[in-house]
């Protein structure tokens, strides 16, 4: 297999969705939201038939045009869904994080994928077959409901991130982005956890990685986030918010 998008590496398994030997135990499955409630016999069915799959940073995932034989799910690490242009720009169009699944287009429609999935850094993938999936889909009350929401979900977030592209200042769109990733903790923190680096917040936002470095610089300059590991703290929601949309701070 073969990219022109630099910086990523292909993946021998990608493009066929050909699973290394692995193991997944009913612990692991606890923490994949759309499997949680499946029943003994169900979960059982599911770890025999879920392969597991190590990716190293940059790695494609699947890749844009191959078969879409599997359902995917996230056990470790990060991911990020890109289109790649016919000139080879990638274009980032969202964050994967643990416990999420992907490729249930390709898998409901027996289609090509529509979009490639690199690992953000050392990630860990389950590949569960299509047939399974879709027994599942038309015979789990529990992962049919589940996947209904999902995509009604994917459907209003795909939405918010068009409305992001739309923003003509760059650095607006940073802060438009952060406001999207943002999660609110306990006690009322509010934190972007597992942040990607400029460059790939930059794919994901049609934009330079100098214009994010400068974006974020001064959100800390001014106070309103703060760099934890590999969090970023969100000090004050209301000036960040009212940056994204246009106000002056």
């Amino acid at each position: 297999m073969k990219t022109n998008t630099p910086g990523l590496r292909a993946s021998a398994s990608s493009a066929s969705d050909t699973e290394n030997s692995g193991t997944i135990n009913r612990e692991m499955l606890a923490k994949i939201p759309l499997l949680a409630d499946l029943t003994e016999d169900e979960a059982a069915r599911v770890m025999g038939e879920l392969r597991i799959q190590h990716a190293a940073r940059r790695e494609i995932v699947i890749q844009k045009g191959g078969s879409g034989s599997s359902l995917l799910f996230l056990l470790a690490g990060q991911l990020q869904v890109i289109d790649v242009t016919a000139d080879g720009r990638a274009i980032g169009l969202r964050l994967l994080v643990p416990g999420d699944f992907f490729g249930e287009i390709a898998v409901i429609n027996n289609c090509p994928r529509t979009a490639s999935v690199v690992a953000l850094g050392p990630s860990i993938v389950a590949f569960l077959p299509r047939a399974t999936a879709l027994h599942f889909f038309s015979h789990s009350p529990s992962v049919a409901n589940k996947m209904l929401r999902h995509l009604a979900e994917k459907i209003h977030r795909d939405s918010e991130f068009r409305a992001l592209l739309s923003i003509h200042n760059t650095s607006r769109r940073v802060y438009a982005l952060l406001g999207l990733l943002k999660q609110r903790k306990p006690g009322g923190l509010e934190v972007v956890e597992n942040l990607p680096t400029h460059q790939d917040i930059a794919i994901m936002l049609n934009t330079s990685r100098e214009t994010v470095t400068r974006a974020l610089l001064a959100l800390a300059h001014q106070g309103i986030v703060q760099k934890d590991l590999h969090r970023l703290i969100i000090r004050n929601p209301e000036s960040l918010q009212k940056l994204a949309q246009g106000g002056s701070q």
